[in-house]
Order: structure tokens, then C-alpha cells, then sequence
């Protein structure tokens, strides 16, 4: 399987983390974004929308983050995928938040100041905000947001999540947040997302 990857996208991470978490032997290809690798013909005939990440896996392409999540725990790891309606439902329910309030204010936050994108900030830290409110009450109690063990939940909402401090989001109010982050970096094959700025975790 090949990984179309870029090492600042945390789109592109939380893909790369999974493949190590879950064992699946991969190749990452590294897109050269800087220089409009992505927005060329190659790459356009893998993803039309000239994103990162996409994988190839034999003959099947797939794009999006986290359809290819969705993708790979059901053909190589399907202990993160649960079948039970009920849990799988939650699983769907913080894929949604992945792409809606995590894109928007962690993710969207850490644009403005890594790749200078024209958002407006204050918008982006009060979705932020509203976010790491619901994971930290959500996470009262747990390991992990779905159940008794990792699911791609957590593998979609990590890599924005713990570089939410790059985008000037502080995670000290919420302890349930970090320990979760604590817990998912604690996983056999965890690699984690390099860091934009110095004195920062990875």
C-alpha cells in the first residue's frame, strides 16, 4: 500500500499513524505541496480534489482521510471499526467532528499560524474551545471515546488535537483531552506528527 502523504498535514498523519497502529505494511510517498505537487496531473488522476492524503492499495484508490480510515480498519483492522450499531454510530459521530469542529478550530487555528492562511482566528479558537469542552466531558471515565479500546475515533481526532498548541490553542484546561492523547501515543506503533515549532511536542 502507498501513503501520499505531507509531513504538516494532520489529515495525512492520523492516516499514517493508523497503518503503523494496525501493522499494515506501507510506502509513504511524500507530495511536494510547497511547490504545487498536488495540483498537477500525477497527482489530480489519484484525487481530483488535489489533496492529501490518498492510498493506493493495489488497485484501489481511495482519498479523504477518513474514508480511508473507514477504508483499512475494515480490511486490515477491523477490531477498530466496531460492528455493534450502537458503537459504530459513535465512531461515525467523531469522524463528523474530525472534519467539522476540529477542522475548523484546532486545524483551522494551526493554518493561520503555519501556513499563514487569511482565516480569522478568534472564529477558529471559539470552535476550539467548543470542541475540547465536549471531548473533555466526553472523555470523563475513559480511556478512549468509543468503548474499552482504540478505535479510528481516536486515531481521527489525535494529530490536530495534540498540535493544537501550534495554532496558539493551550490543551492545560483539559485533562481528559491530554490524557487521552497520553493514552493514544502510549499504543504499540504510535509515530507521531513532527512538530512546526521549536519547544513543542510532537
Amino acid at each position: 500500500m502507498r501513503i501520499h502523504s505531507f509531513p504538516k498535514s494532520g489529515h495525512a498523519h492520523r492516516v499514517r499513524l493508523f497503518a503503523n497502529l494496525a501493522g499494515i505494511a506501507h510506502e509513504v510517498i511524500e507530495v511536494d505541496l510547497p511547490a504545487g505537487e498536488h495540483k498537477k496531473p500525477p497527482f489530480l488522476a489519484l484525487n481530483p480534489a488535489g489533496q492529501v492524503p490518498v492510498i493506493e492499495d493495489g488497485d484501489t484508490v481511495i482519498a479523504d482521510s477518513n474514508a480511508i480510515l473507514v477504508y483499512l480498519a475494515r480490511k486490515y483492522a477491523p477490531s477498530y471499526l466496531p460492528t455493534d450499531p450502537a458503537a459504530e454510530a459513535e465512531v461515525q459521530k467523531f469522524l463528523s467532528l474530525a472534519a467539522g469542529d476540529l477542522a475548523f478550530g484546532p486545524a483551522a487555528a494551526r493554518m493561520i499560524t503555519v501556513f499563514n492562511a487569511p482565516l480569522d482566528p478568534e472564529a477558529c479558537k471559539a470552535t476550539a474551545a467548543k470542541l475540547l469542552g465536549l471531548l473533555e466531558t466526553l472523555m470523563e471515565g475513559r480511556q478512549f471515546l468509543v468503548g474499552e479500546r482504540p478505535t479510528i475515533a481516536d486515531v481521527a481526532i489525535y494529530s490536530y488535537t495534540a498540535h493544537a498548541p501550534e495554532g496558539g490553542i493551550s490543551l492545560e484546561p483539559y485533562p481528559n483531552v491530554r490524557r487521552l492523547l497520553k493514552n493514544i501515543e502510549a499504543l504499540d506503533g504510535f509515530v507521531p506528527m513532527p512538530s512546526t515549532k521549536v519547544g513543542l511536542a510532537a
